[in-house]
């Protein structure tokens, strides 16, 4: 056991404990997988982090760190709220990336490279492999979801690392109104991300275009008096986390395939948190070489140690 720097960071949010809340140990050597997977248990917090060297193959990639996620069920092998919060607390422990402006973080997935976009910090979406699911398999998860098959307007299988099943559905309503059965979801081993288009105001058009040429700057205007274009639930049964507040590697992975089959448009923005009381925002945006970058304000809320 020994002290080791500690910070509890708030993700997705310019207004603490409005976000989803991340803890990051910056000295994670000498952990072992258990001691790792044991503290995250009792965080309870839906991912706990840990900072790493770099292995020899990210350094010669460029790795600036190497970081460890875990969930208080099981360690992931990318997330996208743990990737965000650990370059913010990294970069306030005094670290220095090798190029400025950018940061190369090294996780189970390989090198994900995070830039610094305005006052605003995005990963790089990984590489999404996704398929069509069938309906024998989509079945008993719209069972557990208490939705029907004809309020489903399009079904993905997902995968950036995390694995996710993701359901576009008809109207922000029917997303805030679900009420699964956990249970049953842990059952069949399949996390599932919900989501729905929110309807534009009159004068949508010029709101977007203002939007998109502020998307990646600094603001610290609420969600509420800024309407997002898609709200957004995850629900990780199987990973130890029911629902979760705002998930990064999910709207990744969202993004890439709403983008991709002309659901959404090339920037937006998305909601996440609402039932549970928070008020995540997640920006994304796709660039001129297809990358889509997912962006979000991480608030500082815990400095300190702990003994581990």
């Amino acid at each position: 056991m020994k002290l080791r720097a500690y910070q509890q960071v708030d993700v997705f949010t310019n207004t603490a404990f409005m976000g989803n809340p991340l803890a990051v140990v910056l000295d994670g050597e000498g952990l072992s997988d258990a001691q790792m997977q044991s503290f995250a248990a009792w965080t309870q917090l839906s991912e706990t982090t840990f900072v790493l060297p770099p292995t020899p193959e990210g350094l010669a990639g460029g790795a600036d760190y190497r970081v460890r996620i875990f969930t208080p069920g099981a360690e992931l092998p990318f997330a996208g709220h743990p990737t965000l919060g650990t370059a913010h607390a990294w970069l306030k422990a005094g670290h220095t990336p090798r190029q400025a402006g950018v940061l190369m973080q090294e996780c189970g997935v390989g090198l994900v490279t995070l830039k610094q976009l305005g006052e605003r910090w995005a990963f790089a979406a990984p590489p999404l492999k996704r398929s069509d699911i069938s309906a024998e398999e989509l079945a008993p998860v719209l069972a557990a979801l208490g939705l029907g098959a004809s309020e489903v307007m399009a079904t993905q299988n997902l995968n950036n690392g995390p694995h996710w099943l993701g359901l576009l559905v008809e109207g922000v309503d029917t997303v805030l109104a679900l009420n699964p059965d956990h249970a049953a979801l842990k059952k069949l081993g399949t996390k599932v991300g919900v989501a729905a288009k929110r309807q534009a105001p009159s004068g949508g058009l010029i709101r977007r275009a203002n939007r998109e040429a502020r998307a990646f700057t600094a603001s610290n205007t609420r969600i509420a008096n800024d309407p997002t274009d898609l709200e957004v639930r995850a629900f990780a049964a199987p990973v130890g986390v029911a629902e979760d507040p705002v998930t990064g590697s999910l709207n990744a992975s969202l993004a890439q395939w709403l983008m991709a089959v002309g659901h959404m448009p090339p920037t937006y923005s998305a909601r996440q948190g609402t039932v549970l009381g928070r008020a995540g925002q997640v920006f994304l945006s796709k660039d001129a070489q297809g990358q889509v970058w997912v962006g979000g304000d991480v608030v500082g809320c815990i400095q300190g140690t702990v003994n581990l």
